[in-house]
């Protein structure tokens, strides 16, 4: 058996201690299976004198990450303290400079920085590794650099966010509304006290920009990254999604299209019967398709303790094991930029759901901002018949450009009658 592979972690947080216990329970099999032990040889946390539940007595401890980064005896970093910048990104940056292989779930600093400190790993002739950034416990990340690297990809997209997915599926089973569902998922620990980063969907727009390169071999490019959250969908919209077949899922979404590569992350109505759909509570999944596999599905955990400390661990095998492979992929420099499409040339069917004032001549005013924005309506439904008052108005939209079904929406929303903004959920055919 060969010398012990040395790792420092730096943050014991739920994922940290889950990954120091991981190595410990399990550290026969880690080694008979990588050909070498592991040993966890530093740590860095904010408070030493927290009982954290895992034993780190021999270990050496470190106040500052970043020294830890360049002068403890290890030979691969793990990072998990989180964040785009600040520490987190100073201690990566450290370690690949002096030469260590680094693990990390750091989305947020990949995303962002992705593309920069994958470059700074080959200059020193390290390795970059983030399973644990994409949908926790979901071996996507392999799946994609090793597994279906010899495909051709068109698309890849999933549910990438557990907290997004317990409140729809609440919401569903419940009939309760969205702010009612995320004060419970605050109580029960699967949303933050603010968690704008989750329903807004920047936390699955961070995954998405990974994934897109991975699949298209492309830079990084968070910033083309359309999002939008799930905070407008209503108990209303996910009982009318019901009534004409679908669900609602907060998805991302990466696909080639003939005005480049569109990433895109929001509310879906997605076919019961899809591949998608029976995917509920804090669980993930992503689809890739590609030209030879067809349609590959991964599901499983995608946050917490146990998935995300698997995750950490497979990354660190690999490197014990002396398996490595570029950061995306591909080296650096043959990744190729790719034209970015937007949104509005997004292709699909939609609902709207309107609010409007019960009286003679509404549906014509609706019916001529559809004309004139050339969008075709499929079906129209009024719940409620109340001469003068509030009632709801239901439309699907035929497969049309997003920008025409924008441009109607907008003149809709003018509409006297009109008294909410209009809310728009597009149409999946996954």
């Amino acid at each position: 058996m060969g010398a012990p592979l040395r790792i420092a972690i730096a943050g014991l947080g739920t994922v940290g201690v889950g990954t120091v216990q991981l190595l410990q329970e399990h550290a026969q099999t880690i080694a008979m299976r990588c050909g070498r032990p592991v040993e966890v040889t530093a740590v860095s946390a904010r408070d030493r004198c927290k009982n954290r539940g895992c034993d780190v007595s021999g270990a050496v401890w470190y106040d500052d990450p970043v020294a830890m980064a360049r002068e403890a005896e290890a030979d691969v970093i793990v990072e998990l303290i989180g964040g785009s910048d600040g520490v987190a990104r100073d201690m990566v940056a450290a370690a690949l400079k002096a030469g260590r292989d680094v693990v990390t779930a750091n989305k947020a600093l990949l995303a962002i920085h992705g593309t920069e400190l994958a470059r700074a790993a080959e200059a020193s002739n390290v390795h970059l590794t983030y399973e644990a950034a994409v949908a926790g416990g979901i071996p996507i990340v392999k799946a994609l650099r090793e597994g279906l690297g010899g495909n051709h990809i068109r698309r890849v997209y999933g549910i990438l966010n557990g907290t997004c997915n317990y409140i729809l599926t609440t919401m569903e089973d419940t009939g309760r509304d969205f702010d009612d569902v995320l004060e419970e998922a605050q109580e029960l620990g699967y949303a933050e006290a603010d968690p704008s980063f989750d329903v807004d969907g920047i936390d699955t727009g961070h995954k998405l920009a990974l994934l897109t390169s991975m699949a298209f071999g492309c830079p990084v490019d968070f910033e083309a990254v359309s999002m939008e959250g799930i905070r407008h969908v209503t108990a209303m919209d996910i009982q009318h999604a019901d009534e004409l077949g679908y669900r609602i899922k907060l998805l991302g979404v990466a696909e080639e299209t003939e005005h480049g590569i569109l990433q895109r992350v929001h509310p879906c109505m997605v076919p019961k019967n899809g591949p998608i759909a029976s995917v509920e509570g804090v669980f993930n999944a992503v689809v890739v398709e590609g030209d030879f596999v067809g349609r590959s599905k991964l599901e499983g955990r995608g946050a917490g303790a146990g998935p995300t400390a698997s995750a950490v661990v497979a990354d660190i095998m690999d490197l014990a094991a002396k398996r490595g492979a570029p950061t995306f992929g591909v080296p650096v420099d043959g990744l190729v930029e790719r034209p970015t499409a937007t949104i509005d040339t997004h292709v699909g069917a939609y609902y709207v759901r309107l609010m409007v004032l019960d009286r003679p001549g509404v549906f014509a005013e609706i019916a001529a901002a559809l004309r004139d924005a050339q969008v075709s309506m499929e079906s129209i439904l009024q719940r409620g018949h109340d001469p003068g008052a509030v009632v709801t108005v239901v439309m699907t939209l035929h497969s049309t450009v997003e920008a025409a079904t924008t441009r109607a929406l907008e003149r809709i929303g003018g509409i006297d009658a009109v008294v909410e903004p209009p809310c728009m959920i597009r149409i999946e055919d996954l």
